[in-house]
C-alpha cells in the first residue's frame, strides 16, 4: 500500500494524468497559501555568515535529482571539505560524524544511505548528519575544514551560503500540494542552476556485471535510471529509502532466475552485508569546467 501510493505521489507531481491535473487545480488555493507562506519564511529571515566558503546543492521539487553524485564530484576537488546533511530515513538523531579523517564511525541504519554513499565515495571529506545545520557547520569548521556542501539546503536562507539548483524536469508546475515544488526560486535569491547534459553528465559503470541481472533499487523516480541500463531480466522498483530485508531479495533472486541483482550505490550500502551476489550501477558526474568556475572557490 505504502509503495503504491509513493509512485501515485511521484506520477502526480511529474507527469499527472488528466484525473491527477484536476485533482492540482482543485488544491490550487492551498498551493498559493503555501507558497506565499514560504515567500515570508524567506523573506524574514537574516542569513548568517560563518566565514568559510559553504555551498548548498539541490532542487526545488520534491524527489529525487541526483544531487548526490553531484556533491560528490565537487567535494571530490578539495583536500578538507565537509558534507553536510540531514540523513533522511536514519534510525537517530541528533549530530553524528558519520566520517572523519580517521574513517567511518557508524553503519549504515545510524548514518542514512545518502550519508554512507559520501562517507565511500569521499575519502578525504569529513562527513556529518544533523539536522540542525548550523551545528553541524561549526563543528566542521572547528575540525579544520575549509569548504563546506550542504545536502540539499535551498530553503536555510538562514545560512549565509552559494546556492547550486539542479532544474528537474515537470509537467506539473505548481507549488506543494499542487504541485511538487517546495518553493520557488524568490527574487533577491542568488543561485546557479544547472541542467543535466548541458551543464554535467553522468558516466555510468557496472562493477561486477552477470550474463543474467534484474534491477532492484528504492530512489526516487527510479525509471531516471533506465537510459543508463545495460540489458536485465526485470526491474524492481522500491519507495524511496526502503529498507530491504535479506528475505525480499532472495526471493527476487530465486523468481527472476538471475545471477545478481544490480542496484545503485543508495540500495548497495544497505544490502552489502547481506552476501547476495550484486552488481553494481555506479553513476559519477563530470562537470563541464565553464560551469565550475561559477561556484567553485
Amino acid at each position: 500500500m505504502k509503495k503504491a501510493l509513493v509512485f501515485w505521489v511521484e506520477e502526480y507531481f511529474y507527469s499527472p494524468n488528466p484525473l491527477q491535473k484536476l485533482l492540482s487545480y482543485f488544491l490550487f488555493p492551498l498551493s498559493q497559501l503555501y507558497c506565499f507562506s514560504m515567500y515570508l519564511r524567506f523573506k524574514f529571515q537574516t542569513a548568517e555568515d560563518f566565514f568559510i566558503p559553504i555551498v548548498s546543492v539541490g532542487n526545488l521539487t520534491v524527489g529525487g535529482s541526483g544531487k548526490t553524485p553531484l556533491v560528490t564530484a565537487l567535494a571530490k576537488s578539495y583536500k578538507k571539505s565537509a558534507v553536510i546533511l540531514r540523513g533522511y530515513g536514519r534510525q537517530s538523531s541528533g549530530m553524528i560524524v558519520v566520517k572523519d579523517e580517521n574513517g567511518i564511525h557508524c553503519d549504515v541504519n545510524t548514518s542514512g544511505d545518502e550519508a554512507m554513499i559520501y562517507a565511500k565515495k569521499l575519502p578525504t571529506a569529513m562527513v556529518i548528519v544533523s539536522e540542525n545545520r548550523k551545528t553541524a557547520i561549526q563543528k566542521a569548521k572547528g575540525s579544520g575544514c575549509e569548504i563546506i556542501f550542504l545536502d540539499d539546503a535551498y530553503s536555510k536562507h538562514d545560512i549565509k551560503k552559494k546556492d547550486i539548483l539542479i532544474h528537474v524536469k515537470t509537467l506539473n508546475d505548481f507549488c506543494l500540494p499542487s504541485g511538487s515544488y517546495r518553493e520557488r526560486l524568490w527574487q533577491g535569491k542568488e543561485a546557479v542552476i544547472i541542467q543535466e547534459d548541458i551543464d554535467f553528465i553522468r558516466e555510468v559503470h557496472v562493477n561486477n556485471p552477470t550474463s543474467k541481472m534484474s534491477l532492484v533499487t528504492a530512489i526516487a523516480r527510479p525509471q531516471r535510471l533506465d537510459k543508463y541500463l545495460p540489458k536485465v531480466v526485470a526491474k524492481h522498483y522500491f519507495e524511496d529509502h526502503h529498507s530491504f530485508t535479506k528475505e525480499e531479495l532472495e526471493v527476487i533472486l530465486h523468481k527472476d532466475k538471475v545471477a545478481s541483482l544490480l542496484v545503485t550505490l543508495k540500495d548497495y550500502v544497505k544490502i552489502e552485508h547481506f552476501g547476495l551476489p550484486l552488481s553494481l550501477l555506479d553513476l559519477e558526474v563530470k562537470v563541464k569546467k565553464d560551469v565550475l568556475k561559477k561556484f567553485v572557490f
